[in-house]
C-alpha cells in the first residue's frame, strides 16, 4: 500500500493584491536602456527612476507619498549629456544619489528634503576618469564618501567623493564588468565579468584574492 505525503506550506493561502491605480506611480516613461543595471533605486525618503529624456540622460526623484499620475513636465535630475545607465542612493545620507552615464561621467547629486521643485542640472561633484560609458555605481557600505564605479573601459575606480579624487584604480578585468558587490564591511569586493569569471578583490590594493568560472552561459551574471 502506497501513500503520498502532502507537505503543508505556510504560504499556501497567501496571495498578492495589486494596489489601486491612484496608489501607484503612473505616467513615468521608464528608460529603455539596454545596460543591465539599476533603473530604479529606493531609500527611506525617495524613489528614483531612470527615464527617457531628449537631449541627454535624466532620472526622476519622487518622495514616497507622491503617488498617482505624475505630470509629464515633472522636475528631473538632468545634467548628463548621454543616457543615464545606473543610479545609487548613498547609504549614509538619504539626500545624496550618484548616477553613471553613457557620457563617461559620474555625477553626485544633493536632493532637497521635499523633493525637486525644478529640474536639477548642477551636481555636487563630477567624477571624470572613465574613457567609455559608466554602467555601474556602488557606494561603500561603511566608509563615508567612498564610491565605486565601473564602465565599458573594463576599469573599476574607487573615488573619494568629498575631494573628487581617485583612491584606487583596478585593471584586472579583460572584458566588460557586469556587476560588483561589497561584503558587509567593505573589506572585500566580488565582481562578475563577461569572461564568465567571478573575482574576489582587495579594494585597497586591487589584488585578486580568488577567482573562478561562474556560469557557462552567455547571459550576464550578477553578484548580490
Amino acid at each position: 500500500m502506497s501513500f503520498r505525503v502532502v507537505r503543508s506550506s505556510k504560504f499556501r493561502h497567501v496571495y498578492g493584491q495589486a494596489l489601486k491605480r491612484e496608489q501607484c506611480y503612473d505616467n513615468i516613461r521608464v528608460s529603455k536602456s539596454s545596460w543591465d543595471s539599476t533603473f530604479c533605486a529606493v531609500n527611506p525618503k525617495f524613489l528614483a527612476i531612470i527615464v527617457e529624456s531628449a537631449g541627454g540622460g535624466a532620472f526622476i526623484v519622487l518622495p514616497h507619498n507622491k503617488v498617482g499620475r505624475i505630470a509629464a513636465d515633472h522636475a528631473l535630475v538632468g545634467g548628463h549629456k548621454g543616457p543615464v545607465l545606473d543610479i545609487a542612493w548613498c547609504p549614509h545620507n538619504d539626500n545624496v544619489i550618484a548616477s553613471g552615464s553613457e557620457d563617461c561621467v559620474v555625477k553626485v547629486w544633493q536632493i532637497p528634503d521635499g523633493g525637486l521643485s525644478r529640474t536639477l542640472t548642477d551636481p555636487v561633484v563630477d567624477l571624470v576618469y572613465h574613457q567609455r560609458r559608466v554602467g555601474l555605481v556602488l557606494w561603500h557600505p561603511s566608509a563615508l564618501n567612498v564610491l565605486l564605479t565601473a564602465g565599458s573601459d573594463n576599469l573599476i575606480v574607487i573615488w573619494n567623493v568629498g575631494t573628487g579624487e581617485v583612491l584606487v584604480r583596478m585593471e584586472c578585468h579583460p572584458d566588460t564588468i557586469y556587476s560588483a558587490c561589497w561584503n558587509w564591511d567593505g573589506s572585500q569586493l566580488v565582481t562578475t565579468c563577461k569572461d564568465k569569471k567571478i573575482r574576489i578583490l582587495n579594494p585597497r590594493s586591487g589584488e585578486i584574492l580568488n577567482e573562478a568560472i561562474a556560469h557557462e552561459g552567455s547571459k550576464a551574471t550578477r553578484a548580490i
